[in-house]
């Protein structure tokens, strides 16, 4: 839950992603397998010039593959890759060049890649910070688990969908004059985390890498941890002089995987049609309860069914969900306990994780003033 000025809910759009968000070394459609899909340049300067960097791609299909075509998010990045068909079991490569020049700023690129075999894009990304002057480790890595610095505890995962999983990866930091042995304990069920080179030599970067694997009684929105443990030796997290925790959490929104579904079978799934995407309750005091109803019609050819509600507010209860048969109405309820809240407009985002292949996220909005 967000206070958010007016004129941010009058042009309020909702985007569902239609691309695939591809992993490290994820097999994306059965078709192809990435070596990877983000390259972190991490921290660089204006003077370094160009960047550079190649994504590898195995076709594991059994016919021949072709990267038709790759188109970058700005003018900012050139881009080359294989052009001729890639026979099954060998490789190509996507090439890409930031010009680097856009200023001492944080730079964030994708690249959508369309590949012969599989219904959707595939999203590359290449990222880092440009720096107009050289900072120290102790300046760029102000998250510190004894001598090994980070730039953040939280990180973003992104999406995955079922029988798939999710990778990425961030730079870290030795800010000490000895080599570092990093290690995780109390990791979280479905989710892998190393660090490379490690050791991780003295005043010096390496990559934390961390995967997410989905798990059918996992949907929506997660959260997953893993405590490090440095030297043998478990710390809890400054920030700032700060305490911030003794475990790092990683996040990933899993929603169903369609890519298998033929023609038909989509044309046969269940498709919700809702009588209002929002509810608003008006002007109230702070602490007065808010039950907002949202109902809705499937007018597909299969039972519709909600995996998972997720709701963007401190304190909530959802109420239970039916399952929708073709041709018939359900509806539901969320609770809002609004004692807490910020004053003023608000918006709250209640997100559905459904089986219909039309709308496998579905955006439901709770808005109003609260004095």
């Amino acid at each position: 839950m967000k206070p958010v000025p007016k004129y941010i809910l009058t042009c309020l759009v909702v985007l569902v992603s239609s691309f695939f968000y591809a992993s490290a070394q994820e097999k994306v459609g059965g078709v192809a397998e990435f070596d990877k899909t983000v390259y972190d340049f991490g921290d660089v300067m204006l003077s370094d010039g160009p960047l550079s960097c190649t994504f590898n791609v195995k076709n594991i299909s059994q016919k021949p593959m072709l990267i038709h075509s790759v188109v970058t998010s700005c003018g900012c990045t050139d881009v080359k890759w294989t052009r001729e068909p890639v026979m099954p079991g060998e490789s190509g490569s996507i090439s890409a060049v930031y010009t680097n020049d856009e200023g001492p700023y944080p730079f964030d690129k994708g690249l959508t890649v369309y590949i012969s075999g599989i219904g959707k894009p595939v999203i590359l990304r290449l990222r880092g910070i440009s720096h107009e002057k050289r900072l120290s480790l102790e300046e760029m890595y102000t998250v510190r688990f004894g001598n090994l610095g980070l730039k953040t505890l939280k990180m973003k995962c992104g999406n995955l969908e079922q029988g798939e999983s999710r990778s990425d990866e961030v730079t870290v930091a030795n800010l000490s004059s000895s080599p570092l042995d990093v290690k995780f304990t109390d990791i979280s069920p479905n989710l892998t985390v190393k660090v490379t080179p490690n050791p991780v030599p003295a005043r010096s970067t390496a990559k934390l890498q961390f995967s997410v694997s989905s798990d059918r009684s996992l949907w929506g929105k997660n959260w997953y941890y893993a405590t490090p443990v440095i030297n043998g030796k478990e710390f809890t997290a400054s920030e700032n002089g700060k305490s911030a925790g003794k475990r790092m959490e990683i996040y990933a929104f899993t929603k169903e995987n369609f890519a298998s579904m033929s023609k038909e079978e989509r044309e046969n799934a269940s498709r919700p049609v809702f009588d209002s995407s929002s509810y608003t309750f008006g002007k109230i005091k702070a602490g007065t309860p808010v039950d907002a109803t949202f109902a809705f019609k499937n007018i597909g050819k299969s039972d519709f069914r909600v995996f998972k509600t997720d709701v963007d507010a401190e304190s909530f209860s959802v109420g239970e969900i039916p399952v929708v048969k073709c041709g018939y109405e359900g509806s539901f309820k969320v609770h809002l306990d609004t004692a807490g809240m910020p004053e003023g407009e608000t918006l709250v985002i209640v997100t559905l994780t459904t089986n219909s292949p039309s709308r496998p996220i579905v955006n439901l909005f709770i808005t109003g003033y609260i004095e």
